[in-house]
Formats: structure tokens, sequence, C-alpha cells
């Protein structure tokens, strides 16, 4: 025989509470004491009662559900802005949804979807948006924060770090070593943190009267990064050092380097990457590289999109945060160049 859903009725009447007492118990800022809110959880446990979020949802027109788009979660630093971000969303009630667009980090193939899901709110996690892309979402009232993105739009709150900074002071500092021969290792042409991190590193070069030896595409994936450290160290006059965009591929040129070229980091070649992931400053790879504020990112975000989510009154912001150099022992130190 099909057993009997367990309704919030037979709960409170268990529980001996009100119907809205047990409502109020499954929400988690609503008003509601203690000790009901332990007679309506041991009532429902008694009973095994679940309650239906999908009805409350058309009950209250609140779906109590965040999108979060990304185009992959190979790159360590996403895991931890994902991780930090679905405990804030859920101490506050809400359910995590996501979204995977292509490996480009194109919005349009995930937009319709997004828009038929009733979600409350879009936080998009290193997704390329084009001004057109963003104008469709706002037309439509959607609250949405980008994360470690930027796109030419006003209407659209953006969190991200320092990237021309980060850049310039990576460029600097490999000059200041002694290194010639300076490289670039890209990320995805297309996004705003690959084309902001060059402009600074360029401009970081340029500052110490030194030009950019040559640039490589690793599309911020570890593979495409193992190709093109190939690539670069292949050449008749390889680089004697390599600022990447990320700390992924940064770590796929260190691997290449030592494994197949039988270099030495830093003797040979210095490296730097960008991130500070944690596995960033494991002893075997003691990377030197840019850190990103995670945790003040995460917390702007998240709070300006709750913000809209509530309806309040706030203009959209850009917020820029910045960046730490974290010096470790993938660079040579400056005693060590005559």
């Amino acid at each position: 025989m099909k057993r009997k859903s367990v309704t919030s009725r037979d709960v409170a009447q268990l529980a001996g509470v009100s119907q809205s007492a047990v409502s109020r118990s499954f929400s988690p800022n609503a008003k509601v004491s203690e000790k009901t809110r332990k007679k309506v959880m041991d009532a429902s446990r008694e009973l095994g009662y679940r309650p239906n979020t999908i009805a409350r949802s058309l009950i209250t027109r609140s779906s109590r559900t965040i999108a979060v788009v990304t185009y992959s979660l190979e790159n360590p630093f996403y895991s931890s802005v994902l991780e930090q971000a679905s405990r804030f969303f859920q101490a506050q009630g809400y359910h995590l949804l996501m979204f995977f667009a292509p490996p480009g980090g194109s919005f349009d193939a995930v937009l319709d979807d997004i828009i038929r899901s009733q979600v409350e709110g879009v936080l998009m996690l290193a997704i390329t948006m084009t001004q057109r892309q963003a104008g469709l979402v706002d037309d439509f009232g959607i609250p949405v924060v980008i994360i470690n993105r930027t796109v030419d739009y006003a209407g659209i709150s953006q969190v991200s770090s320092d990237n021309v900074q980060g850049g310039y002071w990576a460029g600097r500092h490999l000059a200041s070593l002694g290194h010639q021969r300076i490289a670039y290792l890209g990320g995805l042409p297309d996004s705003s943190t690959h084309q902001q991190r060059e402009a600074g590193f360029l401009e970081g070069l340029h500052s110490m009267e030194q030009a950019c030896s040559a640039i490589e595409i690793g599309n911020y994936r570890y593979e495409d990064a193992c190709e093109a450290t190939r690539r670069l160290f292949s050449a008749p006059t390889p680089p004697d050092a390599l600022f990447a965009a990320n700390d992924l591929m940064a770590l796929a040129a260190m691997e290449v380097l030592r494994h197949e070229f039988n270099l030495r980091v830093p003797r040979d070649v210095s490296i730097i990457g960008f991130d500070d992931v944690p596995m960033a400053a494991w002893p075997s790879h003691s990377l030197t590289t840019v850190r990103q504020p995670v945790d003040l990112m995460i917390q702007k975000a998240t709070e300006l999109l709750m913000k809209q989510v509530a309806q309040e009154e706030t203009q959209p912001e850009h917020l820029i945060l910045p960046v730490t150099p974290m010096l470790r022992k993938s660079t040579r130190h400056h005693a060590d160049h005559n």
C-alpha cells in the first residue's frame, strides 16, 4: 500500500502548535521560539515529515533559489569561491542551482534555462558577458552579481580584484630580478581577467624598459597550459621567466618544465601565477603568485545579491578589490643574478 504523506497539519497536531508555527519553524529567518522549533522538529522526525519547498514557493512566490553560473570547476580558486558562497546562501535559507556554460564561458547557452528556472538571483562566476546579454538580464529584472569578470554595463553589480595592478607587479618583479626573456601565459582571450592582467603585465615590463618576449594562450586550463608551455620552451630562444594568468596554468608550466625540459625552477626559469589557491603554498610548488581576496570577494558579492533579492533600494556597484603579492620559491631572489 502507498504510504500516506504526512502534512504540516499532522505535525502541528502532534507538537501541540499552530500550523503556521510549523511553517515558520522551517523558515530560517522567521521568528519562532527555540522551544516551539524543537517541538516541531521532534514531531517532524517522529512522523517522517518533510516540508514541500515547491508547494511553499508557489504560495509565497519565492523559490528560495540562487543560480550559480560557471564554465568549469577545474580551477581550485572557483571551488573555494563556490564552497563559501554555498555556505553563505545555505545559512540564509537559499538553495543553489548550478548552470554550466560552454568552455568559452558564453552566457547565451544558459540564459533561457535560468529565466525558466524562476531563480531569485544569479551569481556569475568567471562568465564572460556581453553588453547585450547584460541588458537582457537587466530587462528581465533578475538580480545578478558577477564575480571575477567585468562587463562594460552600469546596470549590473560586479566584484573583481585589481587584475591590472597584479599584472603590473608581476611584470616589474620579474624584470627587477634580471630576466631578459619574460613571457605571458594567458587565459581565455575574450575574458576581462586575461586582458586586464596582460595589460598590467605589459605596463609593468615597460616601466622597467622591457618588452614581453612571447605570449601563449592556456585558456585557464591545465592541459591547454601544458601545451602552451611546450610551444614556448621549444622555441630557439625560450623564456627565462613566465607570468601565468592563473595558478593552475603556472603549476602546469612548472610540471612541464621540470619533467619534460629538465629545467630548474627558479634557477633556470622564474614563474609567477595569479589567485593564490591553497596548493600554491604546498612545499613542492612554493609558487610566487598574486593573491585574490577570495573571502572579501564572496562577502561583497553575496551581500550585494541578497540586497537586490530583498528588493532593497540599491544601486549596482562595481567593486575592485586590492591584490597581494605572495613571494615564494618559484622566483629568483634579487641576490641570485649578477
